[in-house]
């Protein structure tokens, strides 16, 4: 029989754009609500996916060229595999071609339920010819949401045989509409079946992941980049390098700098394979590399002898990039040299590179030309920037300069500039250091009135009182940071105020502050901890020892409200152990407020790497726990196979703390007020949460987009989930996460 082929790369040019705006997935009120769970895919809004910030590593690298070329580009030119399927007219049996027929009408009216059954009850007859022949007819007709889930239901029959073709176009497609999620499900088939995907398909997810404004997605299309390479032996396009070094050096310098092994992995592509290196590659790896924390010094020269070598200049952002890197290293001599390039060049010099200038000198211990520096700035340009004051007066507490530090403090504040809590700390350990604790009190006192509350100088001023022996107020203000969850109290806390109660021989409350550091499992200091053995041992008091890890109750619903939420679990190749990453947004307001809630909550089980040393109140974006059987069960239930799944036993685990925790970890509410939950899993799963929600009387809507599923509460049904859950939502919190409000919608 005739057989017809059809190349990927015509069929994918068979749907043109849409010129349609994106919808957001919000849930208009003046639509009904059905009986039974309806999925749409509908865009997430901008205003969904942005939180404004204030990170002072927040600087993402300029392009000269603006977008430059995109990935996307470059899948033209890749050639794609045929696929050969039988035209309908073409089968030789009346009653085949009829059903056929009948199917490629019906099957696309329906959702994922009613297809599959649908499909189910023509098992006796459908062969993988028939099958096959629906996929791609889908496609032909842009159902392609349909051939996808003809596809999945074709490897469940017993007469499945995988179709390398069929599968490749197919994860071609959904790669081309940004489905990501679908188009790795499919890539992983293809592995699966000891295949290596086309080098069309490793391009187009790559691409995919690039294009999905969603967290993560960048590791993904870098881990696919190294298999293309290594595994497909494909030589990837130029373009391809330029995307994905851009997707890098566009996030900002404080979370760009953990991704100078991939960038300089790009790089290394480029080079070994003799293609064009922009003059945006070498600036954006020189402004990496002064991001680091220690800072090559060798590397950098050698990449700004390659532009030389080019014939490209030095424009402001690698000279600025070179006063970074000297800020680091105190090289007054190279910091001096870019300074004169700056002078010279085009649009003045910036106002980071007065900062930059300023730390330089103050490495070398040359505080006084740090401060000129800072005068020149003023007078140049008619103000200092807020770094520029944190800097200066950081400088000047650390060389105890107390008269030019309180000075500058006052010009700072009454400069309406703000933040002003950097530099209230450094003045406040300025004068504990100097023993000026009346200063000190007062300066707290001020920043309090000025200042959003902060944990580090709540520590400082807790050392102060304990140093004078006012234990009373030191208890007090101890009991204060416990009860305020945005401040809380840490190992530096409860060492402070123990040290307190055994130099007062106090042993009742040293006793009950002991009790709480081997419950939260903080580490006493060595001295404590030889006074403690000595007085327990002349009270008959038995010394308590840590206690083996278990998970509390809230901390288990805490677990299961974030997972939900989005929280990671991570498992070695044999799933044999696990550990919980926790990752908190760097621009969202309310995950930093959450993210030390989470912190101290599950400090015992925190791996040694991610518990803080010394100045402890910056909790990091990102950290984990040790790895521990008691993580086996959320694992298995959470990711049985690596990937995001909801559980069975869900519906048993809904209770109000864990949708709080939900909300807070992975929730939204809209402009309108309206509530969102962000949800990954199957349809199936999702359904699930919608009954057992429903059975709480919480009626919901879902829609879907980039693979991630939105439960909406609306109008009076958003206020009936807001009852449940206030009560174990965070105070700090609630202003952004109460419904009904008209202000901007809030992502956390």
């Amino acid at each position: 029989m005739a057989m017809r082929a059809y190349p990927l790369s015509s069929l994918f040019f068979l749907r043109p754009r849409s010129a349609a705006p994106q919808l957001s997935p919000s849930f208009p009120r003046h639509r009904c609500f059905t009986s039974h769970v309806s999925f749409v895919d509908e865009s997430v809004s901008e205003e969904e996916e942005r939180w404004n910030s204030s990170n002072g590593e927040n600087e993402a690298f300029a392009f000269e060229d603006g977008d430059g070329v995109f990935a996307g580009d470059g899948m033209k030119r890749l050639q794609a595999p045929v696929i050969e399927v039988k035209e309908l007219e073409e089968l030789p049996e009346q009653w085949r071609r009829s059903k056929l027929a009948w199917l490629c009408k019906e099957l696309p009216a329906h959702k994922a339920g009613t297809l599959v059954r649908i499909l189910n009850a023509q098992k006796k007859w459908l062969k993988q010819e028939d099958a096959t022949y629906l996929a791609v007819h889908c496609m032909r007709i842009r159902e392609n949401e349909t051939g996808f889930k003809v596809y999945k239901w074709m490897m469940q029959q017993h007469w499945h045989r995988f179709d390398f073709a069929l599968a490749t176009k197919l994860a071609d497609y959904m790669g081309k509409e940004g489905k990501f999620t679908k188009c790795r499900e499919i890539f992983d088939d293809i592995i699966n079946q000891g295949r290596v995907p086309s080098e069309f398909t490793f391009h187009i997810l790559i691409v995919a992941y690039l294009s999905a404004p969603v967290h993560g997605c960048l590791d993904e299309a870098f881990g696919i980049y190294n298999r293309m390479i290594q595994l497909g032996g494909y030589q990837p396009r130029l373009s391809l390098h330029n995307s994905l070094f851009r997707a890098i050096v566009s996030k900002p310098g404080g979370s760009s700098k953990y991704y100078l092994k991939q960038a300089e992995y790009v790089f290394h592509n480029l080079e070994t394979r003799g293609l064009e290196i922009q003059k945006d590659i070498y600036a954006g790896l020189i402004w990496l590399h002064s991001y680091q924390d220690t800072v090559d010094k060798a590397r950098i020269k050698s990449l700004r002898k390659m532009m030389r070598e080019a014939g490209m200049e030095e424009g402001r952002d690698v000279l600025l990039s070179i006063l970074r890197a000297c800020s680091k290293e105190g090289d007054v001599n190279e910091a001096e040299r870019a300074w004169i390039k700056l002078l010279d060049s085009d649009g003045g010099i910036p106002s980071q590179a007065f900062v930059y200038k300023i730390e330089v000198y103050a490495k070398v211990g040359e505080i006084t030309k740090s401060l000129e520096v800072f005068r020149t700035m003023q007078k140049q340009l008619g103000s200092a920037s807020v770094a520029a004051y944190h800097k200066i007066i950081e400088i000047l507490c650390k060389s105890e300069q107390m008269d030019l530090a309180e000075s500058l403090m006052k010009e700072f504040i009454e400069s309406g500039k703000k933040p002003l809590m950097p530099s209230y700390i450094e003045l406040t350990d300025m004068f504990l250091k100097l023993s000026l604790h009346d200063k000190l009190e007062s300066t707290f006192v001020e920043c309090l009135e000025k200042c959003r509350p902060n944990r580090t100088i709540y520590n400082i001023y807790l050392n102060s009182l304990v140093k004078v022996g006012n234990l009373g107020k030191a208890e007090e203000i101890f009991n204060d940071m416990g009860g305020n969850v945005i401040i809380g109290v840490n190992s530096k806390s409860c060492n402070t105020i123990l040290e307190g109660y055994l130099s007062s021989g106090d042993i009742s409350k040293a006793g009950k502050i002991y009790d709480l550091m081997c419950e939260r499992r903080y580490e006493i200091e060595p001295p404590l901890m030889e006074k403690l053995d000595y007085v327990f041992s002349r009270s008959r008091k038995r010394v308590k020892r840590p206690v083996s890890l278990k998970l509390s109750k809230e901390q288990r619903e805490a677990l299961v409200g974030l997972l939900l939420g989005g929280l990671q679990i991570d498992s070695d190749e044999e799933r044999k152990n696990h550990m919980v990453r926790f990752e908190f947004k760097q621009d969202s307001v309310a995950h930093s407020i959450l993210k030390r809630l989470i912190y101290d909550q599950y400090h015992e089980w925190l791996h040694p790497s991610s518990k803080l040393i010394d100045r402890d109140d910056d909790i990091p974006h990102k950290f984990s726990t040790i790895s521990h059987p008691y993580f086996d069960f959320y694992a298995d239930q959470f990711f049985p196979k690596g990937r995001p799944v909801i559980p069975k036993l869900i519906h048993r685990w809904l209770s109000p703390v864990v949708l709080a925790y939900w909300y807070m970890y992975g929730g939204y509410r809209t402009s309108s007020g309206d509530i969102l939950l962000k949800l990954k899993g199957s349809s199936e799963g999702v359904e699930k949460v919608v009954k057992t929600l429903r059975a709480k009387s919480l009626d919901c809507r879902v829609k879907r987009k980039w693979g991630v599923f939105w439960l909406g509460f609306t109008g009076n049904k958003s206020m009936w989930f807001w009852k449940l859950v206030e009560p174990y939502i965070l105070d700090d919190l609630k202003d952004f996460l109460k419904p009904g409000s008209d202000s901007a919608g809030h992502q956390l």
